[in-house]
């Protein structure tokens, strides 16, 4: 899958619907997470040819505000971008879908009731607890043409915003709660490796890890929920377990930033 061009927009050929409509045919799709606060890097994204990006408020000094900002700016670039979140925040997911966010990536999924409470905070009544406003771009500010309450109610519940969760630690492996149970309702189901090395005891990249990393990359399978996960390049991606991957995310805009003025600060120590 290849970037839309620079224009996008809310409906249902929009940078959501495109993204989904990949995952569903098979095909690997390719993003980075996104830590700093520069509308640029979201256009840049977009041009260089990722597929999505996942603006990160979990680990980046990103504010609430700053990531309304690159949803925002994503869409318009006709990239999709799914914001990370370090848990359920009902009001801040709903500003962030009025703004333009493709989708929700949770992070340490454990357990069916974080699940639960993240379908309810992204979808509106009966399917769940969203508050409705026509007062926003996603709605088109419900000026005249836009459809109005029913049409925007209806583009939603045909394209809801994708759910991606992170599984970082073994909870399947004490038997107390199983796969089905919390990843039933989700997109994506995705690998936090660093974290699960972690948890595990292990050592990145060691046969301990790629045996945790098998176990939900067959879960997934047998629930016919995407698989993903995050490597450092794509390269990286096989060696990691994570060659099945249909959703992949290398690296970050600071790791890419950070190598390439490594390499050009080594250039010109050499001159």
């Amino acid at each position: 899958m290849t970037a839309g061009p620079v224009t996008g927009g809310p409906g249902p050929a929009g940078p959501r619907a495109r993204l989904r409509a990949a995952l569903a045919a098979g095909a690997r799709v390719h993003g980075t997470f996104v830590k700093l606060p520069a509308p640029d890097v979201v256009e840049v994204c977009a041009l260089a040819g990722f597929d999505f990006v996942v603006v990160d408020l979990e680990h980046s000094t990103l504010t609430g505000a700053d990531a309304i900002g690159l949803v925002r700016h994503a869409e318009r670039c006709g990239l999709p971008a799914l914001v990370r979140i370090p848990e359920v925040d009902g009001p801040l997911i709903c500003r962030l879908l009025e703004n333009g966010a493709a989708g929700f990536q949770l992070s340490m999924l454990s357990g069916p009731a974080q699940t639960w409470a993240l379908v309810q905070a992204t979808r509106f009544a009966p399917d769940g607890d969203r508050s409705v406003s026509l007062a926003n771009r996603a709605a088109g500010f419900g000026l005249p043409g836009s459809g109005g309450l029913a049409a925007f109610l209806a583009a939603e519940r045909a394209d809801p915003p994708l759910l991606v969760g992170q599984i970082e630690t073994p909870w399947w492996r004490d038997g107390g709660t199983s796969f089905e149970e919390v990843i039933a309702d989700l997109d994506v189901v995705f690998v936090g490796g660093t974290d699960l090395a972690v948890g595990l005891g292990v050592e990145p990249g060691g046969a301990a890890l790629r045996a945790a990393v098998a176990e939900i990359e067959e879960a997934a399978r047998r629930n016919g929920i995407a698989f993903g996960g995050w490597a450092p390049s794509a390269s990286a991606a096989g060696p990691a377990g994570l060659a099945a991957a249909r959703y992949l995310v290398t690296g970050s805009d600071l790791q890419i930033l950070a190598a390439g003025l490594h390499a050009a600060a080594g250039e010109g120590g050499n001159e």
